[in-house]
């Protein structure tokens, strides 16, 4: 049994947050609506009214915050991560965050004697709720070791990506580049589709039977074609977030991503139309906007 606090309980966090209590650890929660952990609250974990009470005797404790500026907040400030864990605690950043606020937190907490794990999550929160993510963890050997338990209850599987935290940021950002682009194209093909009278249905099961028969394409696909947009497991505005986060890292490291640029167009357009709040396959509405079709 690990000693565990939870920072963040949106939907990922409150998922990601079950599955701990679930597997026998020892859980303290907080959000800043303390509403959003009544259920956990019911389901035996303690409830911290700041993130100093979530750090308190707690061996790791967990975030899952919307953006580097929430990150930083949590930890940074006063009361925060930094000042209230023990030395030898384990701060496992689960969100999306930038490679720059990853070096920044991994430096801060090393000088306070603590230690930083970046552990992402590949999955939307009904994956996460049933145990199934994906994690990329980097950090100390040690220290990730320490954390498997976790991973265990979480994901179905964990990828090592080396000992640098900001290296598991890197595969995050690289996956969400990927899938974003891939909604990005499907919804250039099903514009397409429908600009020759072709039923959205027909080029779902004609995608998903053959070369393109994987998870992102038959969730997100199936999304496009149903037009089912306000079934929301990521938001426009986090996508677009990650967006800009895809081409910081690009520009530190000099390096060109044209397909992530129009990517974040098309995210940008669909902000623009009122689609902020809306599943981000809702740029495949966009793309339809562009070509005089209807959403």
């Amino acid at each position: 049994m690990i000693r565990a606090g939870f920072v963040g309980l949106g939907r990922m966090g409150q998922a990601i947050a079950g599955r701990v209590l679930g597997g026998g650890h020892d859980l303290i929660v907080h959000n800043r609506t303390r509403a959003k952990a009544a259920d956990l609250e019911a389901a035996g974990a303690r409830v911290a009214d700041d993130v100093a009470g979530a750090c308190e005797a707690r061996e790791v404790v967990m975030t899952m915050v919307a953006d580097d500026a929430a990150l930083r907040a949590v930890t940074l400030d006063p009361g925060g991560l930094r000042d209230s864990l023990e030395a030898g605690a384990i701060h496992m950043v689960m969100g999306t965050h930038g490679v720059s606020v990853v070096r920044e937190l991994a430096a801060a907490h090393r000088e306070a004697g603590q230690v930083l794990v970046a552990a992402p999550v590949l999955g939307r929160p009904d994956v996460a709720a049933a145990g199934k993510l994906g994690i990329v963890a980097a950090g100390p050997p040690e220290a990730v070791e320490f954390c498997a338990p976790l991973f265990e209850v979480i994901g179905r599987r964990t990828f090592r990506a080396g000992e640098a935290p900001e290296s598991a940021t890197a595969v995050k950002l690289t996956n969400n580049f990927l899938l974003g682009c891939a909604i990005e194209v499907m919804g250039e093909a099903f514009s397409l589709a429908r600009s020759y009278d072709v039923e959205p249905e027909v080029l779902f099961e004609v995608m998903t039977d053959g070369l393109f028969a994987s998870p992102a394409y038959s969730v997100y696909g199936r999304i496009i074609a149903d037009q089912s947009y306000d079934d929301v497991g990521f938001t426009t505005t986090l996508g677009l977030k990650d967006a800009n986060l895809i081409l910081s890292a690009a520009e530190l490291a000099h390096l060109p991503l044209p397909s992530a640029s129009v990517w974040r167009d098309r995210l940008l357009g669909a902000i623009a139309h009122g689609d902020a709040e809306r599943d981000w396959a809702v740029v495949a509405r966009e793309q339809a906007r562009a070509g005089g079709l209807d959403g």
